[in-house]
């Protein structure tokens, strides 16, 4: 390999400047009064047995509009993006908004759950027929899918906003309203602690 071709991998895997990228704006994220209206409605419960529990009862990513759901959210998050004909994103920037950093390569980005499918599984989703999770889990209509940097989403894992939250403190408002409004629309539960926390959050809109 030549030095050129060395030095282009080690600028692909790393994060480039943000410079002014646009942060990702996934749709029906709820206005601050929204958002704690709807928050104030959901119901608070201790959460379910995760017993049962398995990802692929989230079937994703499913195929929308004649490209996997991963490759619809690279496309629509990304600047620039360019997809070869079976929908990989061959080249873009992507701009993470729960860190700030910005990667060239989509293999540096994962599709975050805002609320983790382990998380609804056990405030509600355990009840619900297949095809209602794999909606769930593949759903482009509100905010639930958000490209983000692979390493941030892995350190967040299942946790709710009670044990983790971006770190990027200047996105906790919108964070939370995207947590919120989920929550909201598929009529989870929330526990005592992860209200408090969205509340916590919300306070910084």
């Amino acid at each position: 390999m030549g030095i050129s071709a060395i030095a282009w991998l080690l600028v692909v895997s790393q994060p480039l400047l943000s410079g002014a990228l646009p942060t990702p704006s996934p749709p029906g994220i709820p206005s601050t009064s929204t958002a704690t209206s709807e928050l104030a409605g959901l119901t608070v419960a201790a959460q379910g047995s995760q017993d049962g529990y398995s990802r692929t009862l989230f079937p994703h990513w499913i195929t929308q509009s004649g490209c996997n759901t991963r490759e619809v959210i690279l496309a629509r998050d990304g600047t620039n993006v360019v997809q070869s004909s079976s929908c990989a994103a061959t080249s873009g920037t992507w701009y993470s908004p729960y860190d700030g950093a910005t990667w060239s390569a989509a293999s540096d980005v994962d599709i975050d759950h805002v609320v983790p499918l382990s998380n609804a599984w056990k405030s509600g989703a355990a009840s619900w027929t297949t095809a209602d999770r794999r909606a769930f889990a593949n759903d482009l209509t509100n905010p639930q899918l958000l490209a983000v940097t692979d390493s941030v989403n892995s350190s967040k894992g299942d946790k709710g906003p009670e044990d983790w939250k971006p770190p990027l403190a200047s996105y906790h408002c919108t964070y939370a309203k995207m947590w919120v409004k989920v929550k909201s629309v598929y009529k989870l539960t929330v526990t005592s602690k992860e209200k408090a926390a969205l509340v916590e959050m919300l306070d910084t809109c």
